[in-house]
């Protein structure tokens, strides 16, 4: 038999906080980066493989993704776009997903009512959920879990969340290493490895891009199936068709 090799994913992601897309530095001093329905539309065009947009207050603020907003840039978009922050209810998801949406992303909420994963997946399909994990290393080792945007720790290990996670229905993993946020130092391979091992889903690789070769190794070492990276492309100082070309070079198969 032989086994089916996925192509890897390259995904932009819109970080958006009233309206904007900003761009911070492991979870803080936020800086702008634009219009979030033009840097999505610029994105399609360049051959992004998929878009993920967060609404990184909304969970923090007690509010819910301004539905209208999701509509505007999935009106402006032909590939998967993702959609998180704030997401609470079957209801609030299914809202989302009628504004144009394909997938849903849930962090803070899934962690408190776990639940959630399992309605959404039976309601919608496990290829809709995908649960994101923003996960800061332990003095004493491991990683732990934050929700509310990075703003709290919940006492989770960040491997046992994840296989936990699958077990109640997820279909995917984006998982962020808050340590290595916005530094251009390149991805978390450790924990990124860790939580790709432990899993049978896939899993976006998040924070810490900086240069064509650390998207390679999320990759490879790192074992991710999908690669995020925000401010490296919002700023224009790598474009997509750049990295896609350097993996391929590197003998990967990208769309």
């Amino acid at each position: 038999m032989v086994k089916t090799v996925l192509a890897k994913r390259i995904i932009p992601c819109l970080d958006v906080d009233n309206g904007r897309v900003v761009k911070g530095i492991r979870f803080v001093s936020l800086t702008d980066a634009g219009d979030p329905v033009a840097q999505a539309k610029r994105y399609d065009l360049e051959g992004a493989d998929e878009l993920t947009f967060l609404d990184i207050t909304a969970s923090s603020d007690s509010r819910k993704i301004v539905a209208e907003l999701v509509r505007r840039v999935a009106d402006e978009v032909f590939i998967p776009f993702t959609v998180g922050g704030g997401l609470r209810s079957v209801e609030d998801i299914r809202s989302i997903l009628r504004a144009g949406a394909d997938k849903i992303t849930l962090n803070t909420a899934a962690l408190e009512h776990p639940e959630l994963i399992s309605a959404c997946a039976e309601t919608f399909g496990s290829q809709c959920v995908v649960v994101a994990i923003d996960a800061r290393r332990r003095a004493e080792g491991g990683w732990e879990v934050y929700t509310h945007g990075g703003r709290r720790a919940v006492g989770q290990n960040a491997i046992e969340w994840a296989m936990h996670a699958e077990k109640l229905g997820a279909g995917e993993i984006l998982l962020t290493s808050m340590d290595c946020d916005g530094t251009r130092g390149g991805y978390d391979i450790e924990l990124t490895g860790a939580v790709s091992t432990a899993v049978r889903i896939p899993v976006i690789a998040s924070g810490g891009a900086g240069k064509v070769e650390h998207f390679y190794d999320a990759l490879t070492e790192g074992g991710a199936s999908a690669v995020l990276a925000a401010s490296l492309f919002h700023f224009g100082e790598l474009s997509i068709a750049q990295v896609k070309s350097y993996l391929r070079g590197r003998g990967l198969e990208v769309r």
